[in-house]
């Protein structure tokens, strides 16, 4: 509100002074329309910024003299000198008033009412003289065109340009101590002009955020949904051009995250949810890029219904299958995919995330998107400066010079200083800087620059957010101011780049991102809050985990809140079937999961795990101890079965992965009735011999005829039509022969196994 009402405040100033000469011409001319629509806009707009503004003196003073201007417009009123003094008298207290506001002073209303009836038709011997013209405070702000800023922006950067390079030129010559203490003065004043012209292009995020309110509450209503809107970092500032640029992309996916994350009230009941959806837009500042988040608590991104999806459009599901977690989950950006089944006035034309991706990456930004199914969805936009200039540190790999920002580096050590060790952790290496462990990122062995063999000379220890790694290079040579812009959105993809710069030197330069270059490298680090307000290091309370001996003769550790129970089992439950290990556990069969070969006769404990919808079990030699591990660990390469590594009293432990295990050979609880599939028609024979054990073993129900009672049924026929009707049944064909290059036959090869299932799943609605 304070933004708006000196906006107010600046733009009733910029209009008063001409305006009271206009209402004397206008005096002289009355049948001039020009001026009289001039005046009548001011008053107008004085009226209307007043009643949101909640200033109500002023919105009833510019009232009366517009009702007084509007008679004189629709020619019900001929202006005289009477009406002249009053609407000057009207305008001179609007001033005065104003003036009162920025002063944070108090003007006492006496006189407005005789001001009022003054510009009333006949009003005579009016005295005015108790209201003079307000004596105004000059002018504190102009306003500027955008080209105007941009242009200074474009010659500051100039400006530092060169004295980077007169700087340059200086430190290879003997220089005059004069000379440099100029420079030095020069550099001062040059920062202090950078800092001020880059803050006239920088406006509240606020801008953005403001229209969501409403946007939100009118999404909701349409759909039915009762959405909670939580707005965070409305301070954060950003480059104006920028949050113009900005605005496409945000208002989409807010539409998104209402329409196809969020549930109808109903629906969230009934997995048991609140009744009332959390949606948080949220802004805030990392280094040199600005950080827009959505949240909400909805369905998340179901990525199998989006393979089914693609699957009907003509993708090959085993090529889609065998993408990684993350590349998967990219699929929502695949052109004119749309995760609704019906086209409506929010969404479901599949126009959408591919154009939201297209936008940010033409200015330099990328998109991270954090899925949780069935909790929720998390999109992060990474946005660049347009245009700043920030000091960095210039550092070198295999010969190729990098920025990094200085914000965001705590130290710069050498590899072979006495306080300083290198180690392995497992697979993966750690940096020890006076007793202060951390993982450490190879930067040449990450861009592929140099063998990982190599030993790095120097170690820049980089803060992110929850933590803090070690970067190995080869050298540092240099603090440096730079102008930096976004760079191509091929190399922003990459994820380890905030953007480009030209030095002095002439050559392109790319700035680092620390934040990038740990996600990447696979580092994680979680936040804790600080014991009290003096600490330095935050403090680590870790989480419970079993440690036990695993079959192939290592100690390894897994959360206790991922198990069950622990038992032993004998020998003749434990039997390789069906391509895996499987373990019969009162009277049911669940996956094992085992590191080791387990020989016959051989008896093992289990740990048997659930995730609330599955259960598997994993097999170990015994249980040892219950310990409290740290939740920072160095990740390991690669996905599978191990996580990564911490220490406990010294030694190395692994941490044993139950994501991945759940994901590998989780096998899904048959609680819910399996989908029912109805063999009908002359091929029934062929279907009952041959695809039945398919479709059990995929998780349906498979009958040649309905009983009284049964749900509607997927038809599955080799006919041309169902011999049986069924009209709230879904058919699905099958054909013998193969399709025919250019057959528009909708029918399904019946060796076609993915596209049997594929189908299967959308109709039976296993696909989303």
């Amino acid at each position: 509100m304070d933004d708006l009402l000196q906006e107010f405040i600046a733009e009733t100033r910029d209009t008063l002074d001409a305006l009271s000469g206009e209402i004397v011409a206008w005096e002289s001319a009355p049948a001039d329309g020009q001026r009289l629509d001039a005046i009548f806009r001011f008053v107008h707009t004085v009226k209307g910024s007043c009643g949101f503004l909640d200033l109500p003196r002023l919105a009833r003073l510019s009232h009366a003299a517009e009702d007084a201007l509007a008679a004189v417009r629709d020619g019900a009123r001929v202006p005289d000198t009477a009406l002249v003094n009053a609407v000057l008298a009207i305008v001179d207290r609007i001033g005065a008033l104003v003036e009162a506001i920025d002063g944070g002073q108090s003007l006492d209303d006496s006189g407005e009412d005789q001001l009022i009836a003054a510009l009333a038709q006949g009003a005579v011997g009016a005295d005015l003289s108790a209201n003079p013209a307000a004596q105004r405070q000059p002018a504190r702000s102009v306003r500027l065109g955008v080209d105007l800023l941009d242009r200074m922006m474009s010659g500051m950067s100039d400006m530092v340009l060169a004295r980077n390079e007169l700087a340059r030129r200086l430190r290879d010559e003997d220089a005059d101590p004069a000379v440099e203490a100029a420079l030095e003065r020069l550099s001062l004043t040059v920062a202090e002009m950078r800092d001020t012209v880059t803050r006239t292009r920088m406006q509240k995020v606020d801008a953005l955020f403001s229209a969501l309110p409403r946007m939100v509450r009118d999404i909701a209503v349409e759909l039915g949904k009762t959405v909670k809107l939580t707005i965070e970092g409305s301070d954060v500032e950003l480059d104006r051009e920028m949050i113009e640029m900005m605005r496409d992309p945000l208002t989409h996916m807010v539409r998104n995250a209402i329409d196809h994350g969020l549930e109808t009230p109903a629906e969230r009941i009934g997995v048991g949810k609140r009744e009332s959806g959390r949606l948080t837009v949220a802004a805030r500042q990392s280094g040199n890029q600005i950080i827009i988040e959505i949240a909400d608590d909805g369905r998340g991104i179901d990525v199998d219904r989006l393979i089914a999806k693609l699957v009907l459009a003509g993708r090959p599901e085993p090529e889609l299958r065998a993408l990684s977690p993350k590349a998967r989950l990219d699929l929502i950006f695949q052109p004119g995919l749309s995760a609704k089944d019906v086209a409506t006035g929010i969404s479901g034309r599949g126009v959408g995330m591919d154009v939201v991706r297209t936008n940010v990456e033409q200015i330099g930004g990328r998109i991270e998107i954090d899925n949780r199914p069935g909790a929720g969805l998390r999109i992060a936009l990474h946005v660049p400066l347009t245009l700043s200039i920030i000091p960095t540190i210039i550092i070198t790999v295999a010969a190729q010079r990098f920025a990094i920002s200085r914000q965001a580096i705590q130290e710069i050590v050498m590899v072979r200083a006495p306080q300083v060790r290198v180690d392995m952790l497992g697979d993966r290496p750690a940096a020890t800087v006076r007793d202060r462990r951390m993982p450490l990122v190879d930067l040449g062995d990450l861009m592929r620059m140099r063998p990982s063999s190599a030993d790095p000379m120097m170690l820049v220890i980089v803060g992110v957010a929850g933590g803090s790694y070690a970067l190995a290079v080869d050298a540092v040579l240099d603090h440096e101011e730079l102008v930096i812009k976004p760079a191509t959105p091929a190399v922003m993809a990459t994820g380890i780049y905030a953007g480009q710069a030209l030095p002095d030197s002439g050559l392109p330069m790319l700035l680092l991102d620390g934040a990038g270059i740990a996600a990447v490298a696979g580092l994680e680090f979680c936040r804790h809050e600080l014991a009290n307000d003096d600490d330095v290091e935050a403090r680590i309370e870790g989480i419970a985990a079993l440690l036990f001996d695993d079959l192939d003769g290592v100690r390894r550790a897994m959360p206790l809140a991922a198990i069950d129970r622990i038992e032993p089992v004998q020998p003749h439950d434990i039997r390789f079937a069906a391509g895996r290990l499987r373990l019969v556990v009162e009277d049911r069969i669940v996956p094992l999961a085992a590191m080791a070969e387990i020989s016959q006769g051989q008896s093992v404990s289990v740990l048997r795990l659930r995730d609330g919808r599955s259960e598997i079990a994993y097999a170990i030699d015994g249980a040892v101890d219950i310990i409290t591990v740290p939740e920072v660990r160095v990740g390991s390469r690669t996905a599978g079965p191990v996580a990564g590594v911490v220490t406990v009293d010294g030694h190395q432990i692994e941490i044993v992965d139950v994501y991945w295990l759940f994901a590998v050979h989780g096998d899904a609880l048959t609680d819910e009735p399996a989908p029912l599939v109805l063999i009908d028609g002359s091929g029934s024979p062929w279907m009952t011999t041959f695809l039945k054990p398919t479709l059990e073993n995929a998780g349906y129900t498979v009958a040649t005829e309905l009983q009284q009672g049964d749900p509607p049924a997927i038809v599955l026929t080799m006919d041309a039509e169902p011999t049986l009707s069924l009209n709230a049944a879904s058919v699905i064909r099958l054909r013998q022969d193969r399709p025919i290059r250019g057959s528009d036959d909708d029918s399904i090869y019946r060796y076609d196994r993915p596209g049997l299932l594929a189908a299967l799943a959308y109709h039976s609605g296993r696909a989303g």
